[in-house]
């Protein structure tokens, strides 16, 4: 009984891993444009709502009065901050493509 196993190719091998890495890459790529598409919609809704707020304030107590609109734009403000940082800063601070670099390298000088 001969058994039918498939040759080794160590070149096709690397061309399926390119292909591989190449796939995940644009599915990363595609999760950062979409949360950052978010963050504009975000942006826009804070700046429109917000300004809808202190357009209200001002035409029902005016300009000597308490500024209450200042709460929701503080709370909404600091989601909003948080939103950027995902979308915008997350994956330069906390890439596991970096940390695989970084712990290759230290590997190889050991």
């Amino acid at each position: 009984m001969s058994e039918n196993k498939p040759e080794f190719n160590p070149q096709e091998s690397m061309k399926l891993i390119e292909e591989m890495m190449s796939k995940v890459k644009d599915d990363e790529l595609w999760r950062r444009a979409k949360k950052r598409v978010a963050f504009k919609y975000s942006a826009t809704l804070y700046v429109l709502i917000n300004g809808l707020l202190v357009f209200i304030w001002l035409v029902t107590t005016g300009l000597n009065s308490y500024f209450w609109p200042i709460w929701p734009m503080l709370g909404w403000g600091i989601g909003l901050v948080g939103q950027y940082f995902d979308a915008y800063l997350n994956a330069s601070i906390y890439s596991e493509e970096k940390e695989f670099h970084k712990l290759k390298n230290k590997n190889n000088q050991l």
